[in-house]
């Protein structure tokens, strides 16, 4: 899983992409505008109750492995979702405003049903994996590496399982249902840049790539060869580019599809009447000269 707030903080100072994430490059892909206002203007988002429910269930799912084998049971699972969502509340405070109570107190009703929601995720996991035949090498594992073009990528890998023999199957849980086949395109791009990041790191390419889908109760696998992510390489290269090309020159364009509707940036958007806030980075014209030299043209500085 990976969120907006794992890939940084918003509301801070604007700042000119220095990584790629596979949400980040997912974003860029179904939006450039939207890139734009998560990443450089770093709009605030509204917290959701979906996405709130997975970062839950994330957390239950990776700390029941802290319980030695026998242990890891569905009852277990289901005890440690209240701790992990008052963990999640200590830290978030803003995510009291999903379950609204008279006085700005919560609706105990409202969030024991969410919670309840929570429960039959975790509950239909076991139908999918059994944890106790399971002994994985990674959890929540970051990830980061540099490409030979200078490119870091970056991201959180859910689960990564090493067999005996040396095989790596990297693991990803979805809380939402699984996508009709043609519409897997964007999950599979998620799990091959993993795989790609971790053979560079470790020098093995993956030999599973495995999406469970708590939602619908399906297990999506795909095994990727080495030529396959040597074009995803190429692939991620070409997108910084447009991305590069795009910090420098302002044109950030949006890209409206289906899911404009569920967008918080709809008060900025020109497709729905809005504007964009100010471009917060210089543009080339507007960058002071250096000892004489002309301003920098169609590359990102260092950062």
């Amino acid at each position: 899983m990976e969120t907006a707030e794992q890939d940084g903080p918003q509301g801070r100072a604007p700042a000119r992409p220095a990584s790629l994430s596979p949400s980040r490059a997912a974003d860029f892909m179904r939006c450039p505008l939207l890139y734009r206002f998560r990443v450089i203007d770093r709009l605030p988002e509204k917290p959701s109750a979906a996405a709130t429910r997975g970062t839950v269930v994330h957390a239950v799912l990776e700390r029941l492995f802290d319980a030695p084998a026998a242990e890891r049971t569905p009852e277990r699972a289901r005890a440690l979702l209240p701790g992990e969502w008052e963990r999640l509340l200590a830290t978030r405070p803003e995510l009291a405003e999903l379950f609204p109570g008279e006085g700005g107190a919560l609706d105990e009703e409202l969030l024991a049903r969410w919670l309840a929601e929570a429960e039959r995720l975790v509950e239909r996991w076991f139908t999918l994996e059994d944890p106790t035949r399971l002994e994985p090498a990674e959890r929540e594992l970051f990830v980061e590496t540099e490409l030979d073009s200078g490119l870091l990528l970056r991201g959180i890998v859910d689960r990564v399982d090493v067999a005996p023999t040396g095989e790596v199957r990297i693991v990803d849980y979805k809380t939402g249902k699984a996508p009709a086949p043609q519409y897997r395109a964007e999950a599979l791009f998620q799990m091959k840049f993993y795989a790609l990041v971790v053979w560079r790191l470790r020098g093995v390419v993956p030999r599973r790539l495995q999406l469970v889908y708590l939602g619908s109760g399906e297990v999506i696998t795909y095994d990727p060869a080495e030529a396959e992510l040597r074009l995803v390489e190429r692939k991620l290269r070409a997108l910084w580019e447009a991305i590069e090309l795009a910090t420098e020159t302002g044109d950030w364009r949006p890209r409206p599809t289906r899911l404009c509707g569920w967008c918080d940036h709809q008060a900025h958007c020109p497709e729905f009447g809005g504007t964009p806030p100010p471009y917060p980075l210089p543009l080339p014209a507007q960058r002071p000269a250096v000892d004489g030299a002309e301003p920098a043209q169609g590359r990102m500085d260092p950062v």
